[in-house]
C-alpha cells in the first residue's frame, strides 16, 4: 500500500529553488503541509504554493545546529509535528584536491553531511512518534568516486554510512529511510560551486548523460517515497554507475576520469 502524504507535515531543506522547490511543490500537490527551509530568506519568501496549500517558510542555515533546532521547533508549533523530512540542501566544489583549501571541504561537509545530521536529529522524536520517513538526497558521488570533487564525494559517502546505519536503528521503530542518488540535475548547485580557494568556480562544468529537470526528479523521488523504497537510482547514469562501479571499479574510474577529467584543469 502506498504511503499517503495528505495532511502530513513534510519539511524540505534547500526549498527556495531547484530540486528543493520542486519537491516542496510536489508534496504540496499531494495534500501535504509544507515546511520550506532555506538559508536564503529573501528567495524563500518568494516561493509560492497553489491556492489552498498549507505551508510555512522558515529561514534556516542547516550547517548550524541551533538553527535546525529552532526551525524544527517552529515547524512543530505550526503543524504539531513532522512526518517527513527531506534532506535536500547541498553545495559542491569543483577543484583538484591539490588546489583545494581544507576549509572548502569543511564547508561542503558542514552543509551536505552535518546539515542532514542536524535536521534529522532535531526532527527524530517526531519522526519516531509518527512512524515517519527520512529522505536524503545524495548523488552518484555517494557510492562512487568523482574527480575534482573529493569533498563533495566525501560528504555524500558520509550520508550513505550515516543513513544506512540509522535505518537499522529506526526502521524497527517504524521510520523509513530513503537514499536518492541522481546524476546531473538542472539546478544551481554546480553554477554556485566553490573553487579551491573558496571563491566562485570560473571554469566550465563537464557533465555526463544530460540533465534531469528538477520537476522530473521530484516526481521520481515522490513516487519512491510513496513506495517506501530504501534506495533510488533515478536515471540511466546513476543505474549504470552503480553496477559498473561495483562490478568493474577500475574501469569505472578510467571512464569517469576520461569524461570529467577536464575539471582537474580548473580550481582556484
Amino acid at each position: 500500500m502506498a504511503r499517503d502524504f495528505a495532511g502530513k507535515t513534510v519539511a524540505v531543506t534547500g526549498a527556495a529553488g531547484g530540486l528543493g522547490r520542486a519537491l516542496a511543490l510536489r508534496f504540496a500537490a499531494a495534500g501535504a503541509r509544507i515546511v520550506a527551509l532555506d538559508r536564503d530568506a529573501a528567495v524563500l519568501q518568494g516561493l509560492t504554493f497553489p491556492d489552498g496549500a498549507d505551508a510555512v517558510r522558515i529561514a534556516c542555515d542547516v550547517s548550524s545546529e541551533a538553527d535546525c533546532l529552532r526551525a524544527m521547533a517552529e515547524a512543530r508549533r505550526a503543524f504539531g509535528g513532522i512526518d517527513v523530512l527531506v534532506n535536500n540542501a547541498g553545495i559542491t566544489h569543483r577543484s583538484a584536491f591539490t588546489r583545494t583549501e581544507p576549509a572548502v571541504i569543511r564547508r561542503v561537509m558542514e552543509v551536505n553531511f552535518f546539515g542532514a545530521l542536524h535536521c534529522t536529529h532535531a526532527a527524530l522524536e517526531d519522526l519516531v512518534a509518527r512512524r515517519g520517513l527520512v529522505v536524503a538526497v545524495s548523488s552518484v558521488a555517494g557510492f562512487a568516486p568523482l574527480v575534482a570533487r573529493t569533498g563533495y564525494a566525501a560528504s555524500k559517502h558520509a550520508l550513505h554510512g550515516f543513513f544506512d546505519s540509522l535505518r537499522t536503528e529506526v526502521e524497527p521503530l517504524g521510520v523509513k529511510v530513503l537514499l536518492v542518488c541522481p546524476s546531473f540535475i538542472s539546478t544551481g548547485i554546480e553554477k554556485n560551486a566553490l573553487a579551491g580557494d573558496g571563491g566562485p568556480v570560473r571554469h566550465a562544468q563537464s557533465i555526463v548523460g544530460g540533465r534531469s529537470t528538477p520537476e522530473a526528479m521530484a516526481e521520481k523521488i515522490f513516487r519512491a517515497a510513496q513506495a517506501e523504497r530504501r534506495l533510488l537510482l533515478p536515471d540511466r547514469v546513476s543505474k549504470l554507475s552503480w553496477w559498473v562501479s561495483c562490478l568493474a571499479p577500475r574501469f569505472y574510474e578510467r571512464q569517469m576520469v576520461k569524461k570529467l577529467g577536464e575539471e582537474m584543469k580548473g580550481g582556484a
